[in-house]
């Protein structure tokens, strides 16, 4: 029974494994007279949990109302279009000649699309009917596309002066869109409905409603506690705001661009993280400029105000939205009156400051002292109010004790400050690109351990780290990487606590790893109360010990600010979601569709307006080809649609769709044809390392085939064998919304081409977690306990006819001894390899029976072994630990074993 309000006790109505997420229904009103109704918007919850499979949520109960039907903007298109009898390719001919200016205006600039327009094979074969790039752009130009841009003039009087003694100036450029029109096109865009929320709820693993889970914005606190501030019935659109000054060229030249990015938290994270999408979009260009009319000691805080007040120009349209609301069409086709209110604010560190108008040696977020953000300490947040009112102050001649105790800039309007239902300092979200992967871990731990190691054998412990499918190995060590990115940060995560343990003193270790499991914690997709406390109980850890440090002379003191910003995850992940859903990496990444590339696009001068149009094109262009693909997609599901709507089911009655659940078996591909057929045991036993192969499938058979104890496999036999087996997880909530691809290869050594024009490659036999009970592979067993134990895997093989009709693939490995308890320091599971008659224990099982791939990094101690290789020391080394932080699945696995 689906229940949509509290009941008569008062006790909170859970819906039983249903969800406000995917799809929304009708509801009936009287024509005459609509009313606000509450739209009941549910479906069975394709995400489960480990035991049951199920969530519970618990929806706020006055929120997202419809008020009648409306039309998006593509039905409203389509019904233009087909009012004036036009085809769905104009104005282009057809849909060829619709493919070919896509390509041209993603592809070709104008000079190259004249040439290209004007080739004898163009005019006499393709005949386009455009022939040159004006009529070609005209057409473009005449495709519907998103809010348009206007440009603003700012005027700017520094305090030096010309030879006259006149004040220079300089007149600025703002560029900008309507962010109201923005979110209309966001809330509105059809092709978000399967991933738009409208209301608020809250997640539960149990029934009683204690165990909360937390992942998109919908989800956590702040858009629960805004809903109470506004009107019943009330949709909120939590407005996403992301900056970040970028360079246009790199290596050369000072031009750059300030773009400003908006999104809303109504569109699933999983999503806007889909840089293809489009679900964050470019709504200004702030000026980029010297401001050469300052003196040198004026110039910082002019800019800060000249920020503030652009921003106050771009964003003025949200004061009066944010106040009253907007009658916007949602995605379903239904009409809603909307409050769009700046929730969140994606920057990193200088620019979080600018917008906090607070000094950088201050935390935006709090009223910790400038020198006493190294400690746990619970300061107060900063109050939007209090702050404004003590610029006030210090504006009209005071000199308020707080102005300098907070550590503020003179920055008398705000942008914010006027901004209804806005809580600036608790907007600004978890920077895991800057303050995480760069900040903490590679500027301060690894260069800590560095310091304690040395650079040499750091690099040669790296040197070692044996292989992995998809880890980067960095061959000459990390000492001589000159440039790092976001992506080589985390890389180095996933090897560097099983590579520092045993190098450093154990108190060092125990800081490491509380670090990594910080890191680890916060790229949570989702969150559960165990996993937010693991996140303060690493945070408390590390400052527990982080003393050690200062005793081996490698750090002074622990006032980092990066390293303060940790102390405000738990409290924004809590109000705001997963901190994945907030990462700088997005924004970065925009850069390069909405300034970089439109740059060079333009003459490089006078650019903004160039790059303004320019961007306008690839939208229009952009949005006819999602637009079709919504006419394609509508029609090929209307009969289905229809039958669904004309249906008695009760499921159709209660207002809810059935959703099958996602299987949770972990699938296992093979190639189909086996790459290697009919090899011998010799080769096998040489290429492969399976030095006891025949007994082991020996013991096999007598197992599995007793029937047929006649047949003994020989050294006659020859056996069809594979490179790898990919192994297909089911989706894990806690890292992802999608199955997981993983591979486990046993491939021999391959040698060098004779005439040396093809390299050889080192053998890869991979480890792997297997079912050491001998039953198949299933999603219960991803966990570390007594029933999974290592295992290397030597030969993907098929069993030959011979032997009979047995349609399991097989795997010949040699096991590992069970996980030993946890180190106290690192908390790695140490293992070695299994023997048996002082012989490396093998046997032959089911390749269904290994549940995933898994790592081991040697035990290397202080000094690492000189005659270790990547490629060897498999082989070499005789003790090893379990890596845990290879990804994340086997983080979380780590952290759930029994």
């Amino acid at each position: 029974m689906v229940r949509d309000t509290d009941d008569e006790d008062g006790a909170p109505a859970y819906n039983d494994s249903f969800s406000p997420l995917r799809r929304s229904h009708s509801i009936d009103f009287e024509e005459d007279n609509p009313i606000p109704s509450k739209s009941r918007r549910v479906t069975v919850e394709d995400v489960t949990d480990e035991e049951d499979g199920r969530r519970y949520f618990e929806p706020y109960p006055e929120a997202g109302w419809t008020l009648r039907e409306g039309q998006t903007s593509f039905e409203r298109h389509q019904q233009y279009k087909e009012s004036e009898g036009e085809d769905k390719w104009a104005p282009f001919g057809n849909e060829e000649e619709w493919g070919l200016a896509e390509w041209l205006v993603k592809s070709l600039g104008q000079t190259k699309t004249d040439e290209f327009l004007k080739l004898p094979i163009t005019l006499n074969r393709t005949k386009p009917s455009f022939h040159n790039n004006r009529s070609f752009l005209q057409r473009v130009d005449a495709l519907p596309h998103g809010p348009g841009w206007n440009c603003k003039k700012v005027s700017v009087k520094g305090n030096r002066t010309d030879e006259n003694g006149q004040s220079l100036h300089e007149d600025l450029e703002l560029w900008t869109r309507d962010p109201v029109e923005c979110i209309k096109e966001l809330i509105g865009n059809p092709l978000f409905k399967e991933y738009m929320v409208y209301a608020p709820s809250r997640a539960y693993e149990d029934e009683a409603g204690t165990e909360r889970i937390i992942d998109d914005m919908w989800t956590a606190d702040w858009w629960w506690d805004k809903q109470k501030e506004l009107p019943e019935g009330a949709t909120v659109a939590p407005i996403i705001l992301a900056s970040d000054k970028t360079m246009l060229l790199q290596f050369r030249g000072d031009k750059s661009a300030w773009p400003i990015y908006l999104s809303i938290g109504n569109i699933a994270k999983e999503k806007r993280r889909q840089t293809s999408a489009r679900a964050t979009i470019l709504i200004g260009y702030l000026p980029a400029t010297k401001l050469d009319c300052f003196t040198s000691d004026a110039r910082s805080l002019a800019g800060y105000r000249l920020f503030h007040h652009c921003l106050s120009l771009l964003l003025e349209p949200l004061i009066a939205a944010g106040q009253d609301g907007v009658d916007m069409v949602c995605a379903d086709s239904f009409i809603r009156r909307v409050y769009p209110i700046l929730a969140a604010y994606v920057a990193d560190f200088p620019e979080q400051c600018l917008v906090a108008c607070c000094k950088e040696n201050r935390c935006p977020k709090c009223l910790v002292a400038a020198d006493e953000r190294g400690g746990p300490l619970n300061s107060l947040i900063r109050d939007p109010e209090l702050t404004k009112e003590i610029l006030e102050r210090r504006r009209s001649g005071q000199h308020p004790v707080e102005f300098d105790e907070y550590g503020l800039r003179p920055v008398y309007k705000p942008f914010w400050a006027n901004l209804p239902h806005t809580d600036i300092f608790l907007a600004f979200t978890p920077d895991l690109l800057h303050q995480l992967h760069k900040g903490v871990f590679k500027d301060h731990l690894v260069k800590w351990c560095l310091d304690i190691v040395g650079e040499t054998e750091i690099d040669a412990h790296f040197k070692a780290i044996p292989d992995y499918p998809g880890l980067r190995h960095f061959k000459k060590g990390i000492s001589s990487v000159k440039q790092w990115t976001g992506t080589e940060h985390k890389e180095m995560q996933r090897v560097f606590m099983a590579l520092i343990t045993g190098a450093v003193p154990s108190r060092v270790v125990i800081v490491t790893r509380a670090l990594l499991d910080f890191c680890y914690y916060a790229r949570l997709h989702t969150h559960t109360s165990e996993s937010l406390d693991g996140l303060e109980n690493a945070l408390a850890v590390f400052h527990a010990h982080k003393d050690v440090l200062q005793e081996l002379a490698v750090r002074e003191h622990f006032n980092i600010p990066k390293l303060h910003q940790l102390s405000h995850y738990v409290q924004s992940i809590k109000l705001f979601g997963a901190a994945d859903g907030f990462n700088t990496e997005l924004p970065e990444r925009l850069h390069i569709d909405f300034a970089k590339e439109a740059y060079r696009a333009s003459n490089k001068r006078d650019y903004e307006e160039q790059m303004a149009l320019w961007l306008q094109r690839q939208e229009a262009v952009f949005c006819r080809t999602t637009y079709l693909e919504w006419v394609a997609e509508r029609a090929a599901r209307r009969t289905e649609r229809e039958s669904e709507y004309d249906s008695d089911s009760d499921a159709e009655n209660e207002g809810f769709d059935v959703v099958p659940v996602v299987s949770q078996d972990i699938i296992h591909v093979l190639a189909k044809t086996a790459p290697h057929p009919r090899r011998s045991v010799q080769h096998l036993e040489t290429m492969h390392g399976a030095v006891d192969f025949l007994p082991a499938l020996t013991l096999f058979l007598q197992k599995h085939l007793p029937h047929n104890h006649s047949i003994v496999p020989g050294p006659q036999d020859r056996f069809d064998t594979f490179r790898q087996v990919v192994i297909i997880l089911p989706p894990d909530p806690r890292v992802s919304e999608l199955p997981k691809c993983l591979r486990v290869r046993a491939t021999p050594e391959v040698l060098p081409s004779s005439s040396g024009r093809k390299p050889g490659s080192p053998n890869r036999f991979d480890m792997a977690l297997v079912s050491s009970d001998g039953v198949q592979a299933s999603k219960a067993l991803l966990t570390l306990n007594a029933a999974v134990r290592v295992a290397q895997v030597r030969v993907l093989f098929r069993l030959p006819r011979q032997f009979g009709v047995y349609p399991r693939p097989l795997a010949y490995v040699e096991w590992f001894t069970p996980f030993r308890e946890p180190d106290e320091s690192s908390g790695l599971r140490l293992i070695s390899r299994s023997t048996r008659h002082l012989r490396r224990n093998s046997a032959v099982i089911h390749v269904d029976e290994i549940i995933r791939p898994c790592h081991l990094i040697p035990k290397m101690g202080q000094l690492v072994n000189p005659t270790w290789t990547s490629a060897n020391v498999y082989e070499l080394a005789s003790e090893f630990y379990l890596n845990p932080f290879i990804d994340l699945e086997t983080f979380c696995m780590s952290t759930t074993s029994t």
